[in-house]
């Protein structure tokens, strides 16, 4: 059996990551998402995520429980170090990442891609008011960072854009990995 693929998704808030995600894990059997670990509210909405206080993330991260982690936004995120054991499996695993982290990602995991989703700022703004979670303040602060490159060397990079039907990037994103042999 071969080693699974670690597909790290990145993009500006609003762009989609979470949606894909669960979108591409629907119509793909093969490939399934990574629960990260967050410090904010279990009840705060959006993804599926294990939210827990800071003393606890200290402690796990300090046990050596995740394979990355980065701050973000004035809170802590992880991705457990299971994963490695789902990958051994041969699992295609979906996770919303840091660009900060995307190269030690890359360094870590031998079958690792970036999944880059694009969107125009004006999708991106009326994404970011629906879901309610941010002040018009804190959604222009979201809309400055958008235009951030990705790190310089990263060795399989894929970018599609997310501004229209979700069946239709899925459908690129799947073709995109189907011609990299992911």
């Amino acid at each position: 059996m071969s080693t699974g693929a670690l597909i790290g998704v990145v993009g500006p808030s609003g762009v989609g990551k979470d949606s894909v995600m669960e979108a591409l894990a629907r119509v793909e059997p093969s490939m399934g998402l990574v629960r990260r670990v967050i410090t904010r509210p279990a009840d705060a909405g959006g993804e599926d995520f294990e939210g827990v206080s800071e003393e606890e993330f200290a402690r796990r991260r300090e046990q050596g429980e995740f394979v990355l982690h980065w701050p973000a936004h004035g809170l802590h995120y992880g991705v457990p170090a299971t994963v490695r054991g789902r990958l051994a499996r041969g699992e295609t695993c979906l996770v919303n990442l840091s660009r900060a982290v995307l190269a030690e990602a890359e360094r870590l995991f031998e079958r690792f891609v970036t999944l880059h989703l694009t969107a125009p700022a004006e999708v991106l703004a009326e994404r970011l008011a629906a879901r309610g979670r941010e002040d018009k303040a804190e959604i222009a602060r979201r809309l400055s960072r958008q235009g951030f490159a990705l790190p310089e060397g990263l060795g399989r990079v894929i970018e599609v854009a997310n501004d229209g039907p979700l069946e239709r990037t899925v459908a690129t994103v799947l073709s995109e990995l189907q011609a990299g042999k992911v």
